[in-house]
């Protein structure tokens, strides 16, 4: 029996996926700061990402209650993938509704990531808008770090033309991968502050609470996000 192989050949798997998960979470949480152009390009992006959910009809109960949501958390892209060791990621803005004015914020920069542990092989990549639906899940993101399903609920929302059902919880997700809904459970997720793009989008170190709550920074590049939002919850 060759165990000099066998363990030759487990150690390349290892290697295999450490390399792997590393280069799925570098693209999707880089430590180097970006710079202003690449924290508009992911506005843009989201912009996109809403309007495409906006337009595609399996998506009628996120179009109907979308009113109802106290902000929103747009991934343009989630990758996940996994060999033996799986795992997600992607960055992505938080933007929240002002009640009484229904307008709707400056984008804050988050992260969002998991890691999960089990046989599993293949990769996907999908894009995400969450609905945050109480206070508690606004609360939530102000903080540094949290994680999904731990203090903070979250569910699968409805999809299929026409979906109806009461879904209550402080986070309903929906996901869709090459224009497919892609039911990516997202419970055990860590949501993080992107603060390096927060950085570079508004010229100097801010906060969550500074962008939404405060607003004492601005960001012209960020108008046509805003107005396709409003365009819909007004």
């Amino acid at each position: 029996m060759n165990t000099t192989g066998r363990m030759s050949g487990i150690g390349v798997c290892t290697i295999t996926v450490v390399l792997f998960l590393g280069m799925m979470f570098g693209t999707a949480m880089p430590a180097k700061a970006s710079d202003e152009a690449d924290a508009q390009g992911l506005v843009d992006k989201a912009r996109v990402t809403f309007e495409e959910f906006m337009r595609d009809g399996n998506y009628t109960w996120l179009h109907e209650h979308l009113r109802s949501a106290r902000g929103l958390l747009i991934f343009p892209q989630v990758l996940k993938a996994g060999f033996i060791f799986g795992g997600s990621g992607g960055t992505g803005v938080l933007v929240v509704r002002d009640q009484k004015t229904g307008d709707w914020s400056q984008p804050a920069f988050y992260t969002i990531g998991a890691v999960s542990f089990g046989l599993q092989i293949g990769g996907e990549a999908a894009q995400v808008v969450m609905m945050a639906m109480s206070q508690k899940a606004i609360d939530s993101l102000f903080v540094s770090s949290f994680k999904l399903g731990g203090d903070t609920s979250i569910a699968l929302g409805p999809v299929g033309a026409g979906a109806k059902g009461n879904v209550t919880a402080d986070f309903i997700s929906f996901a869709k991968s090459k224009g497919i809904y892609a039911g990516l459970n997202l419970e055990g997720s860590v949501v993080d502050v992107r603060d390096s793009l927060n950085r570079a989008y508004y010229g100097r170190d801010v906060s969550p609470v500074d962008i939404i709550v405060k607003a004492d920074v601005g960001n012209k590049g960020a108008a046509r996000l805003r107005a396709a939002l409003k365009r819909v919850t007004r």
